[in-house]
């Protein structure tokens, strides 16, 4: 029965729905490799190395094979074998592995360092999507832009950047948290926020909107495109304060928008899974995953995965890899993924509480069908 479903779940082809592209260059050394395997944006002290990690194992268990090296081979052997192929060799070689064939790609982040949406599907063989991230086109109409003008030339520009999208990302959660008023903001409140953001700015400010004013604005008028909107929620860089990142104070923001017909797909969740899951069986339109959580926890990564599977309605979970920059982590993020839905999968099954064949049924919603059918992509 376990060889079974491990094969089964071996073939299953996946729809990534969030994900940011790879790179076009490789890393400038191991060091650089390296940096890529944490979400601190800090030099670690002297005696740390990122490669001494869950994911670090990971890379090294996982992908040493994909370069013809054994299993756990020393970080100074990957990066030698590594660096013996071409971005192109390396990149297709580990997209190609990671079995998908739908990626909804966030592009709102790093994209001067990433390939192209055109050449991740050259490169991947699969579909790929856009994602676009309400804040990124908020600070792209900043400059010359009057406050009492903001609004409307953001709802344009967000209305132009959508065409041939297919879902939204906000990063509120960096930028202020959930602890926000739900209630969408009036005229009078965004033109005081823009006039307070764009005096920032005239005086020398980064273009980075925090105000909550404003990012509540971004996000009601992404409810009011009607698609999916994708919430990073939980775990990620020092940027943000994970005390305020509870989905849970989400609670009444959700209720405000339920309804609307946009679905709120709550991303990543790590350690707040369960929050995410007890949501997502409470509210019709609220969806979630841990995705970057399975890369970072590697070995102890089924566990995080069966948490996810306690409460909510199978229907509503789906994979993701969150994967950034190095082509591992995509490969990465499909490969735990597969190994911790077969060990969780096939515990249930051996001990009688589950079917075969429902555990299969699970595997493909959570893997593809879900995400088929929130985003509008193809089956097949």
């Amino acid at each position: 029965m376990s060889t079974d479903l491990t094969a089964e779940l071996a073939e299953l082809r996946l729809t990534d729905h969030h994900v940011h592209s790879a790179l076009r260059a490789h890393p400038d050394s191991a060091a650089d490799l390296a940096g890529f395997l944490t979400e601190s944006d800090r030099p670690p002290p002297e005696h740390v190395t990122p490669f001494d990690s869950q994911l670090g194992f990971a890379v090294r268990r996982h992908c040493a094979p994909l370069l013809g090296l054994p299993a756990h081979a020393s970080p100074e052997e990957y990066w030698a074998a590594r660096s013996a192929l071409t971005p192109g060799e390396l990149t297709e070689r580990m997209l190609r592995a990671a079995g998908v064939d739908h990626w909804l790609v966030d592009t709102g982040f790093g994209t001067d360092r990433l390939l192209s949406l055109a050449e991740l599907e050259d490169r991947s063989g699969g579909r790929a999507h856009e994602i676009v991230r309400l804040e990124s086109v908020l600070e792209g109409v900043a400059a010359g832009t009057e406050a009492g003008d903001l609004r409307a030339r953001f709802t344009e520009a967000l209305g132009e950047a959508v065409r041939h999208a297919r879902g939204l990302k906000s990063i509120i959660a960096y930028r202020h948290g959930f602890g926000f008023d739900p209630k969408r903001p009036t005229d009078g409140e965004v033109t005081a926020a823009a006039g307070r953001w764009l005096g920032e700015l005239d005086a020398g400010a980064p273009a980075r909107v925090t105000d909550p004013v404003l990012l509540r604005m971004a996000l009601w008028a992404g409810v009011d495109t009607g698609l999916p909107l994708q919430l990073h929620v939980g775990f990620g860089d020092p940027d943000l304060a994970l005390e305020r990142c509870d989905p849970l104070l989400l609670s009444g923001w959700l209720r405000a928008v339920e309804g609307s017909g946009s679905d709120v797909l709550l991303l990543h969740c790590y350690p707040f899974q369960r929050s995410a899951g007890f949501l997502a069986h409470a509210f019709p339109h609220v969806y979630f995953d841990v995705g970057l959580a399975v890369n970072y926890t590697g070995a102890a990564s089924p566990a995080v995965l069966a948490e996810s599977l306690e409460l909510a309605p199978f229907g509503k979970i789906l994979y993701s890899s969150d994967a950034w920059g190095p082509p591992e982590l995509h490969y990465l993020g499909a490969r735990l993924w597969r190994r911790g839905m077969a060990r969780a999968l096939t515990r249930w099954v051996d001990e009688g509480e589950w079917a075969a064949a429902d555990a299969l049924r699970v595997a493909r919603l959570v893997g593809r069908e879900n995400a088929a059918r929130v985003y509008g992509v193809d089956r097949d």
